[in-house]
């Protein structure tokens, strides 16, 4: 898949939930943010260009003077994770206001977890021998 990132991901060292608003329903676990969108480890696959409205636990609600962040937001992308159980879902953010900003701003600021080693998700081929064959998906 080709890079087509605008601002750098950054990862974080919180696994905030992540919620359906309309349903409830967990979504998943955050994993990376930045201002245009952010990464998702969920149980369920989501559909490509599906529309959701988001909410974000937030982790410390006196750094945040909230529990939660609410923004709206696109699938983008789905691919499962290295563990076949889960899955890597890419958000793009929908509605981020001047508010939602300052708080994204602040997650990552606060608990951005600094890697350098190579980005996440890898492809599944880069477990693979020379030669080997990718499994079905």
């Amino acid at each position: 898949m080709d890079e087509r990132r605008k601002l750098p991901r950054k990862y974080l060292m919180v696994y905030s939930r992540v919620f359906d608003q309309k349903t409830g329903r967990v979504i998943g676990y955050l994993s990376d943010m930045s201002q245009l969108g952010a990464m998702t480890i969920s149980d369920d696959p989501l559909p490509v260009d599906t529309v959701l409205e988001l909410r974000f636990d937030l982790p410390d609600p006196i750094i945040f003077s909230s529990d939660h962040l609410n923004l709206r937001a696109r699938v983008a992308w789905c691919q499962a994770d290295i563990n076949p159980a889960f899955y890597n879902i890419g958000f793009e953010f929908l509605n981020v206001g001047p508010k939602e900003a300052e708080v994204i701003e602040q997650m990552v600021v606060t608990y951005e977890f600094r890697r350098d080693t190579t980005p996440y998700p890898p492809s599944i081929s880069s477990f693979l021998t020379p030669g080997e064959a990718q499994p079905d998906s």
